[in-house]
Parts: structure tokens; sequence; C-alpha cells
């Protein structure tokens, strides 16, 4: 998320032996259930029924799309959803949380829904904990990453703040971060400086950080997302893709000697998802945002980059995307450029259930390729059955 830390609580679990079983001793499982394609897109060749998986087309379209509420209570609708199979998780932001015992309770509540759905494997319940102002919990980390990386020792700064942002999380059955920023800042006090969220403006001080937070975290037992590929560490304190369209004018060899150095560094570590940003790159993609755009995502992420896992959009409503139609049109045009996680953060459920519609439809007519969707389904599965 790129919401500055004044919408934030403070400012978008097992231990380490315990861990469910690697990502990678379920793929046999999962291709079981007709799901295949786990690590990328299943050749054209390769025949797939989505009757084998026994979920209907909106199931099939819940299983890309996190649901946001307001308030402390989650709505009946969107633990109906759950329930029904039409959910793959749930985001969490600072009015949502009045206590860690209050918002354990929720994430009880929501795992007593999903006990119920067909589709059987944990949700994905997230939150932005970076570090300093930018946490949605109270806790670890304390240090923001700008702190982290003018530290003494980067590195170890940097485990501390993974392990400790797993612990937090964990603690209140949370089991993804949407951090660590991989974002390299141009100059002090820009967008994503202002707020300390940037190890520094030295790629090879942020891949190091990056990959030692994302390797603690991760060893206990929590997802991290790095974010916001290509990168925003080029935008003006003023450019907020939240708030408005935001253009990245760097070369495409300034963009891959700079902005994305970190990434292949968080990709070896195994990172578990990336989030594109909503900022338009015209050196990679002249008309689209990184999100919606199939040759960022495609060539210059999974291609370039070599990265396997699970891509996820940035928040769906954002004013960066006012261009590009209604929510449900924002969800296909995404999933189509190859998103596989639709964040729906507007703190209404009913959102999520709209996106959920837009891709059933999008799949059932045609419009989505089927094989395209499915394997996107896998990797998401694949996620899922790796987390507790």
């Amino acid at each position: 998320m790129t919401e500055p830390p004044t919408h934030r609580p403070s400012d978008d679990h097992p231990s380490p032996d315990q861990r469910s079983p690697d990502r990678r001793t379920v793929l046999a499982g999962a291709a079981g259930l007709g799901l295949g394609g786990l690590a990328a897109p299943l050749p054209r060749a390769v025949p797939r029924s989505f009757s084998r998986v026994g979920l209907s087309h909106l199931q099939l379209a819940g299983m890309r799309v996190i649901y946001s509420y307001p308030g402390l209570t989650p709505p009946a609708s969107l633990l109906t959803a759950i329930s029904k199979g039409q959910a793959s998780g749930v985001i969490f932001f600072g009015e949502n949380i009045s206590s860690t015992s209050q918002i354990a309770g929720v994430v009880a509540q929501l795992r007593q829904a999903q006990a119920q759905s067909p589709v059987k494997a944990p949700l994905l319940l997230m939150t932005d904990q970076e570090g300093g102002l930018v946490r949605r919990l109270p806790g670890d980390p304390a240090l923001s990453e700008k702190q982290v990386g003018q530290s003494a020792d980067p590195v170890a700064a940097a485990t501390t703040a993974g392990t400790g942002a797993a612990h937090t999380l964990s603690g209140v059955g949370m089991n993804v971060n949407l951090a660590p920023v991989l974002d390299v800042f141009y100059q002090a006090g820009n967008f994503i400086d202002q707020f300390g969220r940037s190890y520094g403006n030295d790629p090879a001080v942020v891949s190091e950080c990056g990959k030692a937070f994302i390797t603690a975290q991760q060893s206990a037992g929590v997802a991290a997302t790095a974010k916001h590929f290509p990168g925003l560490g080029a935008a003006a304190t003023a450019q907020n893709t939240d708030t408005g369209p935001v253009t990245i004018t760097q070369t495409a060899s300034r963009l891959r000697g700079f902005d994305e150095v970190p990434y292949p560094t968080a990709v070896a570590a195994g990172v578990d998802l990336v989030m594109l940003s909503w900022a338009v790159y015209p050196a990679l993609d002249p008309n689209l945002p990184a999100g919606l755009s199939p040759t960022i995502v495609g060539q210059e992420l999974r291609s370039r980059i070599g990265f396997g896992g699970v891509t996820i959009t940035d928040a769906l409503e954002a004013g960066a995307l006012s261009a590009f139609g209604t929510i449900g049109q924002r969800a296909v045009s995404a999933a189509s450029a190859g998103m596989d996680l639709i964040l729906c953060s507007a703190r209404d459920a009913s959102q999520g259930a709209t996106a959920t519609t837009a891709l059933s439809n999008a799949l059932g007519s045609g419009k989505l390729d089927p094989i395209a969707f499915n394997a996107a389904v896998g990797r998401i599965f694949s996620l899922r059955l790796g987390l507790t």
C-alpha cells in the first residue's frame, strides 16, 4: 500500500521449526485438485478442466480476491463469502484494530468461517507492518526501514525487524505481511523517504536489507511481500498513487540498473509475493500502470527478474486508476495483465464482492483466459497451503 502513515494507527504462529511444509512440497496435492501451474502459467497444450477442482467460477474468482471491511467487526457478508469459498483473504487496517486481543478474536472468527469453505487452505490474513511509523499493529518492528538502513549493522537490524514482524503478526493469527518496501529513494524527503519507508538510496543496501527481512520473516512462518515493483523511489513528495496518477520518467536502463536491483535478490531469497505499483513507467509501457501492464508483469517481473510466486495489486480503489473504469473493470484488467491477487482495500466488503463477480463473469464469458486463470489460482493455492 502506498498510503502515508497518517492513515495508520501508529503511523499496507508456529516457531520456525514448526512451520508448515514449504510450498514446493505441496505441488502434487494442488495438482491433484486440478489447480496446476503453480510457478508459471501452464503450456496451452495442457488441457485443464475447472470441473476437476469442484469449484464454481465464482469460487475460483474468489480465490483471487482480498477483501477489507470497515470498523472493528467483520460484516456478515464477508463471513458468508469466506464460508462459501468466495474470498482468498482479508487485509486489516488501523480502523479494524483496537487491541491485539480484539483483532485476534476477529481472526479466529474469520478462520472459523474458512473452516466451512470448500477451499481447504488457510486464508491469507494480511496487513502492512513495515516498521517505524508504518505499522498497523502495536509492536515490532520498532525501527523504520530508514533507521534499519542507517544502523551500524543494517543486515542484522533487518533480520531482527523481519523476525519481530513475523512474531507480531503471527501473535494475532495473521500470516502475510505487505512488507518489505524495496523502493530505493532518489531524494531525501521524497514520497517513499518522507516516512522512513526505504532502507536507503543505495540499491546494494536495500537489496541486502530486504533479503535479510524476507528470510527472517518467512523462516518464522509469515509470508513477505516485496513492493512496489518496479519502484517508487523516484516519486516526488506529493506523487502518491493512492490519490492520483503518477508517472516515473526514468529510462529503462536506469530502472533496471537502480530501481529494480533489489528484486532479483528478493526472488533468490524466496520472497512469496510481489506487489506492483500503480505508477506509469513510459520506458517500459507508455500507457498502462505497472499493475495493469502485461509487459511489466509478464516480461519485466516474470521473465526478466524470474519471479514465479504470487503477484498482488496495490489498492484497487487507488486514484491512479481513475481513468481505468469501474472496480470490476479494474479487477479484470489486472487479472488479464497477470496479477494473481486483487487487493480490494476500500474498507468495504462489497468492493471485494464486486471484483469477485466481475472476475467470475469474465472467466465464464472467455474474456479471461482459463489456463492463465487456472495458473494464478494454482500459485495462490500453493501459497495458502504453505501457511498456517
